[in-house]
C-alpha cells in the first residue's frame, strides 16, 4: 500500500463471541479483519470511527459477522481487497472455497493448488490472511486434523470451528 492509502484506512471495532474484531476498510472494501492480540496485525489500522460514522463496508461487515456469529450466515458477500504476494492471493482464494463446516489441510490445499509439496508455504500465506473469518483461515488444519497455529490464537480458531459444526450439523436435519 502507499502511504496515501494507508492514511485513508478507517477501522471499526466490534464485539464478538471470540472478542473484539477490528474492521479495517480503505473506503471502498475490507482490507482486514483482526482479532484483539493477532499475530501480523498491522500498527496502523487509519482512523477510528463508530458504527453510525463508518463506511457502508464496515457496517455491512460488522451484519455479516453477527449473522454469521448467530448461524444464520455461512458465507460473506463483502468487497475484499487483502494485499499480499500472487501466491497468497492463490491461497486466499482456494480459502474461500472451503465450504462453512467443513476442514482441508495444509497438505490437501497445498495439492489443489497444484504444488503437492507447498504445504509450508500454503500455511505461511495461510498465517498472513489479514481478513480472518471472511476469508476462513480458521478451517485449515493439521494433516491429522489437529488445530495447528491461527493469528487470532488456537483457542479462537476451535471456537470457529466448533460454532460452525454446530450451525452445519442442525442444518443437516
Amino acid at each position: 500500500m502507499t502511504t496515501a492509502t494507508r492514511s485513508a484506512l478507517e477501522h471499526l471495532v466490534v464485539d464478538s463471541p471470540v472478542g473484539p474484531l477490528t474492521l479495517v476498510t480503505d473506503g471502498t472494501a475490507l482490507v482486514g479483519l483482526y482479532f484483539a492480540e493477532h499475530r501480523h496485525a498491522p500498527g496502523d489500522v487509519g482512523r477510528a470511527v463508530d458504527r453510525q460514522d463508518a463506511p457502508a463496508v464496515l457496517v455491512e461487515t460488522a451484519q455479516q459477522l453477527e449473522e454469521y456469529f448467530a448461524g444464520t450466515r455461512t458465507d460473506f458477500d463483502l468487497p475484499v481487497a487483502a494485499t499480499g504476494t500472487d501466491f497468497q492471493h492463490r491461497v486466499w482464494a482456494r480459502l474461500r472455497e472451503i465450504p462453512y463446516g467443513q476442514t482441508r489441510s495444509y497438505g490437501q490445499l497445498a495439492a489443489e493448488l497444484g504444488s503437492p509439496g507447498a504445504s509450508r508455504a500454503v500455511g505461511l500465506a495461510n498465517g498472513r490472511n489479514p481478513v480472518s473469518i471472511v476469508v476462513p483461515c480458521h478451517r485449515v488444519v493439521g494433516s491429522t486434523g489437529a488445530i495447528t497455529g491461527y493469528g487470532g490464537g488456537v483457542e479462537r480458531k476451535q471456537q470457529l470451528l466448533d460454532l460452525e459444526r454446530r450451525t452445519a450439523g442442525a442444518a443437516l436435519f
